[in-house]
C-alpha cells in the first residue's frame, strides 16, 4: 500500500519500525515531530485505548485519521475433533461444564480477551483461559488439542479452516462472513458490540495544515483502492473501509466506546471511561 501511496503523492515513503509499549513508542515519536504532514503513523487500534489502560496520556484524538484502511473479521474457531458445530453448541457446553473448557487467550487487550469479555458481559461464559504469546502459539496449541477453542482474526486461521485442520463456529458480527454464521444468532444482545475487530490505518498529527490533510487523504484513498491491494487484504479476512476525516473519527470513537466499556465491565480498565469522556455504546 505504501508503494501505491508513493505514486499518488509523488514522494518516497521511508518506513521505520518503532516497536515497543504496544505501539506507544511509535505513536509518541510521531507526536514529537513537526506538524508538517511529513511524519505519519501506520498503526492499528491500540492507541484508542492508551488512556483507558493507563499506557499513555494521549489516544487517537491527538491524530488526524488520514485513512482507516480496514477492519479484521474475528472468527470463533475450535479444534477439529470437538463436537460443536456452532457458537450455540459451544455456549451450551461451556455453561453446562463451568471451568472445564479451555480457551486460547493472549492477555488483556487482545482479540481473544475482548471477544470473550463481550460474551461474559451478556451471559455466563465460565471458560478456562489459557494464555499464549500470540496467535501463532495459540493456533498450534489448538491444532494439537491442548486448548479447545479461541477467537482469532480471520487472516491467521483461514488456511487452517480451508484445509480442515480447524473448525469454524461463527463470526463476531451480526451478518455472515462468507458462509460463516454470525454469533448474534445464538446471542442477539451481541449486536450492540458488533461489528468489531482490529483495524488498521494511517494517521498524522491533528494540527498539520488542512492542505496537507487533504493531499494525504486523497493519496492514501487512491492507494487503498488499488484493486491488487484490496484483493490481497480481502483474501486475508479484512473488511475494506477506506475512510478518512470525520467518517474515520466516528468509526474510531465507536470502536473506542465499545471496547473501553467492555473492559470497564470486565474490571480491567485502569481508568473509568466516563472520566475520560468516553460515552457508553
Amino acid at each position: 500500500m505504501a508503494a501505491q501511496a508513493e505514486q499518488a503523492l509523488g514522494k518516497k515513503l521511508v518506513l521505520q519500525n518503532k516497536a515497543g509499549g504496544v505501539g506507544v513508542i511509535g505513536a509518541n515519536f510521531v507526536l514529537q515531530q513537526p506538524s508538517d504532514g511529513y511524519t505519519l503513523l501506520m498503526g492499528a487500534e491500540n492507541p484508542a485505548l492508551y488512556k483507558v489502560m493507563g499506557l499513555a496520556d494521549f489516544d487517537y484524538n491527538a491524530f488526524y485519521p488520514v485513512n482507516i484502511i480496514s477492519r479484521g473479521n474475528v472468527l470463533l474457531v475450535a479444534n477439529k475433533d470437538k463436537s460443536w458445530n456452532s457458537f450455540k453448541d459451544l455456549l451450551t457446553d461451556v455453561q453446562a461444564n463451568p471451568g472445564k473448557i479451555k480457551m486460547y487467550t493472549a492477555g488483556i487487550g487482545t482479540v481473544p480477551f475482548t471477544s470473550s469479555a463481550m460474551i461474559a458481559s451478556l451471559t455466563k461464559f465460565p471458560v478456562n483461559p489459557v494464555p499464549f504469546d500470540g496467535d501463532g502459539p495459540g493456533i498450534t496449541a489448538m491444532l494439537g488439542g491442548h486448548v479447545d477453542f479461541g477467537f482469532i482474526a480471520a487472516g491467521a486461521v483461514q488456511e487452517h479452516i480451508k484445509a480442515g485442520r480447524l473448525k469454524v463456529l461463527g463470526v463476531l458480527d451480526s451478518k455472515p462472513y462468507m458462509d460463516i454464521p454470525p454469533m448474534t444468532e445464538a446471542l442477539p444482545d451481541l449486536k450492540k458490540y458488533v461489528p468489531w475487530g482490529s483495524f488498521f490505518g494511517v494517521f498524522a498529527k491533528k494540527d498539520i495544515p488542512d492542505e496537507a490533510k487533504q493531499k494525504l487523504a486523497a493519496a492514501f484513498k487512491t492507494a487503498v483502492d488499488t484493486p491488487e491491494y484490496r484483493a490481497m487484504m480481502e483474501s486475508r479476512g479484512n473488511v475494506m473501509l477506506n475512510i478518512s476525516g470525520d467518517e474515520a473519527k466516528q468509526f474510531i470513537d465507536r470502536w473506542q466506546s465499545v471496547t473501553a466499556w467492555v473492559y470497564q465491565d470486565a474490571g480491567v480498565a485502569k481508568k473509568n471511561p466516563a472520566e475520560l469522556g468516553i460515552p457508553k455504546p
